[in-house]
């Protein structure tokens, strides 16, 4: 087991066979449930718990190159610590990893921890993706941090209430497992972009714009759910037009602006641009 991270094995009682939902043990590389259903364990040091064909294929090896470097200079840091914030401002958690759900590479989840105070007891963290190339990455991003493939659409295999909290990072949500995966106690923090996220680029580069019903979608998606506190940020970052390009290859607008098409818009662009970031960050309780 020892060229199994750390992290993984402290993860193994959290983790359930996706496919019958029984404990699984590690056996040298390979994790498996007592009904014999396995799951190799990868050479990069994450564990692929997807069955069958995903609904989503994830981040390509592309839009995860662009967000490692957006994303590793600094740029969404007020979020992160805005998160951390968030969940140290709710008091006392219960016992268990914080699970990053849609977590891409980890840096989110890596920031959190890191950014927690030590008090508030919580020093793993699950990186749940769909995406191979992020959970490459995430494998490595912390050392309290374990990478696992995930489809959060065929559900989480995971224990029941065994999270300390969940964190949605623009990220989708399946209510239903989290309520699920929560611990009596836990949160879930959820992180959506407000109307002005980008407003400096979107029409210059064409990128996808917030939808305005969002607000509307989350209520609805998150009705049985009390919300318990709730944070608007806004901050003006600066990016060159290197920043500018990992920013659209990072996100669902890489699927719709085309590459020779981004360039001639780029060039349109001042060299060092001021760019407004807004998201609101929310605190969510299950129901009880």
């Amino acid at each position: 087991m020892a060229d199994v991270p750390g992290a993984l094995l402290g993860a193994l009682e959290q983790l359930r066979c996706p496919v019958c939902g029984q404990p699984l043990a590690l056996e040298g590389r390979v994790l498996r449930c007592g009904l014999g259903h396995a799951v190799d364990v990868a050479r990069q040091g994450y564990a692929n718990l997807v069955v069958g064909g995903r609904t989503h294929p994830g981040d390509t090896p592309a839009m995860v190159a662009a967000r490692d470097a957006f994303l590793g200079a600094g740029h969404y840091a007020p979020i992160a610590q805005s998160v951390a914030d968030a969940l140290a401002e709710g008091g006392a958690l219960p016992p268990g990893p914080l699970v990053d759900v849609g977590g891409g590479t980890g840096w989110y989840l890596a920031q959190v921890l890191e950014r927690l105070p030590p008090a508030l007891g919580v020093r793993e963290g699950l990186c749940l993706d769909s995406s191979s190339a992020a959970l490459r990455r995430a494998a490595r991003v912390h050392p309290r941090v374990a990478a696992l493939g995930v489809d959060v659409w065929r559900g989480l295999p995971l224990a029941d209430a065994c999270a300390a909290a969940v964190l949605s990072v623009f990220a989708p949500r399946n209510p239903a497992e989290v309520v699920r995966v929560l611990a009596p106690g836990g949160r879930w923090v959820v992180v959506t972009p407000r109307p002005e996220h980008l407003q400096e680029l979107v029409g210059p580069l064409g990128m996808l714009s917030v939808d305005e019903r969002k607000d509307d979608r989350l209520a609805a998606d998150l009705a049985d759910f009390t919300r318990a506190a709730s944070t608007d940020l806004r901050r003006e970052v600066q990016l060159d037009r290197a920043d500018v390009r990992a920013l659209v290859g990072m996100g669902p607008s890489a699927h719709h602006v085309d590459a020779g098409d981004l360039d001639a818009r780029l060039a349109g662009l001042p060299a060092v641009l001021g760019v407004t970031v807004a998201v609101r960050v929310s605190v969510y309780a299950p129901p009880a």
